[in-house]
């Protein structure tokens, strides 16, 4: 085995230990009988149902059978279109905030007064605004994401490191080539934090607004199964969740490494050292 192949096992194996511990914890629990089999399904039982809920083999999951892939893309569409413009206003709000002072001054009171309210709190203001249909979850994802990835963006732009801005104008850089080549890069890093957290909070907000303003959607099946007393698929749901919203981290992980490789290279270099 190559030397990639065997780090690969050796960080697979690591990621595996906690499920399986809880995996196994939880099982030997439910089995026990300390708690009613009803209020907590072993896993076996919450995987037979989420396997038919994917593949719809012997409807176990009754209405849901087969549905799990349109639920999941239905989720998934939400948490796109809302995390998307939040990343695009965010990003740009953000170093608009941080450049320029004037900015600060007009804009920031009127965020930071609007981010403390929790973003649950405007599901009546987005039912009224949108109706109920896909528009207020998507409202709700964007207020989630958008507050993490706008300060994380102001926080980048204004501890980017003054030094090279003043030796890049020094060199003659207009202001847009400064933001460009300069700023920008420089506030990438906190960039791509803010992004993290947003996804997070995209995924948590879809599943809210699903429960109550929209008919479709992982959150849609959980709070209808929580309805009909089907806790094995309240906690399918719960899974599919998690695992979906790994999977899109993942994948800003690995577009932060494609952006940032210069700065894994010195991050080598400064442990090698």
């Amino acid at each position: 085995m190559t030397a990639i192949g065997k780090i690969w096992e050796r960080f697979a194996w690591e990621k595996a230990v906690v499920p399986l511990v809880i995996l196994v914890a939880w099982e030997a629990v439910s089995r026990s009988g300390l708690l009613p089999a009803a209020l907590l399904p072993p896993p076996t039982v919450v995987l037979h149902a989420w396997g038919d809920w994917v593949f719809g083999f012997d409807e176990t999951s009754q209405a849901n059978s087969g549905r799990w892939f349109a639920d999941a893309l239905s989720s998934a569409m939400r948490v796109a279109a809302g995390y998307a413009i939040a990343a695009a206003s965010g990003i740009l709000l953000g170093i608009a905030i941080g450049w320029w002072r004037w900015v600060e001054r007009t804009v920031e009171p009127t965020i930071q007064m609007l981010r403390p309210v929790p973003p649950v709190s405007w599901i009546p203001v987005a039912i009224i605004w949108f109706g109920i249909a896909n528009k207020p979850a998507i409202f709700l994802v964007f207020l989630g994401a958008f507050f993490p990835i706008l300060m994380n963006t102001i926080h980048g732009v204004k501890t980017a490191d003054r030094n090279l801005i003043r030796a890049a104008a020094m060199m003659g850089a207009t202001e847009q080539q400064l933001l460009r080549h300069v700023v920008f890069p420089a506030a990438l890093p906190s960039i791509f934090a803010g992004l993290r957290i947003g996804i997070g909070a995209a995924w948590m907000l879809t599943v809210t607004a699903e429960m109550v303003a929209v008919k479709s959607g992982l959150g849609y099946v959980l709070w209808d199964s929580y309805y009909f007393l089907r806790y094995d698929l309240v906690l399918a749901a719960m899974a599919s969740i998690g695992l979906l919203g790994y999977a899109t981290d993942g994948l800003i992980k690995l577009l932060m490494s494609v952006a940032l490789h210069w700065q894994h290279g010195s991050t080598l270099q400064s442990r090698e050292g």
